[in-house]
């Protein structure tokens, strides 16, 4: 089975609190579903899971 390639490493974007839509399709019942499941690589899981938390904080999500 081929590796799955991370989202943000492929379209050359940072993970962004202000884009609810985009944080959200990586989420499941309220948390982040795990990298292994996404394909994303650690650098933008941790960015990832940051933005969610300043999302969360402000409301958007």
């Amino acid at each position: 089975m081929a590796k799955k390639v991370c989202y943000f490493c492929k379209n050359n974007l940072k993970p962004d609190y202000k884009k609810p839509k985009e944080i959200s399709r990586f989420m499941q019942e309220g948390k982040l579903k795990p990298a292994r499941k996404t394909g994303m690589c650690a650098k933008h899981q941790r960015m990832l899971g940051r933005a969610r938390a300043n999302a969360h904080h402000l409301g958007l999500i």
